[in-house]
């Protein structure tokens, strides 16, 4: 009979628990005899010592202490793997608890989850919409889509979308009172301002090469709503820093257009943050890659039509 290497780790990690090999063999139906058999030969094929035993103690010898650390570590992924293919069979089922940002929850992911009940019908959505910063994990909730960065690092992240932003006005406003030429000259133009969590009002940092600078900017309309402010700039009341996702159709249109395009602002990509990569429930698992296959086809097909 050939040896079983999961099989002698879970016996002896059943030992260690138990703090006796009589224990152990009870545990798995074995004779105390054939128990000591079972640990003599793995003992022999490692050619180390794994256990010190006297009639009333048991304790690991150091190169025990080894094998179980990595043991406990092998078997915890190997459960991880088998769950993991498992769910793959799986039918999903059960609530998703799902929130996202107002504005691209209502216009964008709203269709979405649309779509996803009906591919998935036995999963039950609820969806919740805030701009505001909440916990996941104490809200309960299995996913939060948002843009930018990382705001938990106790979360997993998936980055579903790339999302450059840039500053743009409309033609209006540019031919009443010109384009800036430099970031300098932002601080004389009317900007408007979105407001975003706890983000320094007026604040705008920008990248132009290795060196990164800061500037104060003024302006005489501002909201935490991006709809908004985005409607303000199509009147031609600004400048105003939108990402890519938001712009692209008035940029194609003409009825905005990028200034300032040599400096690099910070990315607002897509992610969809989650607690427990583990513990993700398959439901959550097949809606995240419906996320990424819906967005990654329509990246797909912007390339294709730039081409």
């Amino acid at each position: 009979m050939k040896n079983d290497p999961t099989s002698d780790m879970q016996f002896f990690v059943l030992i260690a628990r138990h703090g006796s090999l009589a224990a152990a063999a009870r545990a798995i139906d074995l004779t105390p005899p054939a128990a000591t058999k079972r640990l003599a030969a793995l003992e022999s094929r490692l050619g180390v010592r794994l256990l010190n035993r006297t009639k009333r103690s048991l304790s690991l010898t150091s190169e025990g202490e080894t094998y179980l650390l990595h043991a406990t570590r092998i078997l915890a992924d190997v459960r991880d793997m088998e769950d993991v293919v498992a769910q793959g069979r799986a039918v999903p089922r059960g609530l998703l608890r799902v929130n996202a940002t107002l504005g691209f929850g209502r216009t964008v992911l709203a269709p979405l989850v649309s779509a996803f009940a009906a591919r998935y019908p036995e999963v039950e959505v609820l969806m919740e919409v805030t701009d505001r910063h909440i916990d996941i994990v104490e809200s309960g909730f299995d996913l939060a889509i948002r843009f930018g960065t990382l705001p938990d690092k106790r979360l997993n992240a998936r980055r579903i979308l790339s999302n450059r932003r840039f500053l743009c006005a409309s033609p209006t406003y540019l031919e009443r009172h010109g384009a800036p030429a430099t970031l300098a000259e932002l601080a004389r133009h009317r900007c408007i301002i979105h407001r975003q969590n706890d983000d320094a009002y007026g604040i705008w940092r920008f990248l132009h090469g290795e060196h990164s600078e800061v500037v104060k900017v003024h302006g005489a309309l501002s909201s935490n709503d991006g709809d908004i402010v985005l409607g303000w700039a199509l009147d031609g009341h600004g400048i105003l820093i939108r990402s890519e996702w938001d712009l692209a159709k008035y940029l194609d249109s003409g009825r905005l257009r990028v200034v300032l395009p040599e400096f690099t602002l910070p990315a607002a990509d897509l992610f969809v943050y989650y607690p427990d990569r583990r513990n993700l429930p398959v439901r959550a698992r097949v809606f995240i890659d419906f996320l990424a296959e819906h967005f990654s086809a329509g990246e797909k097909e912007k390339r294709r039509g730039k081409a």
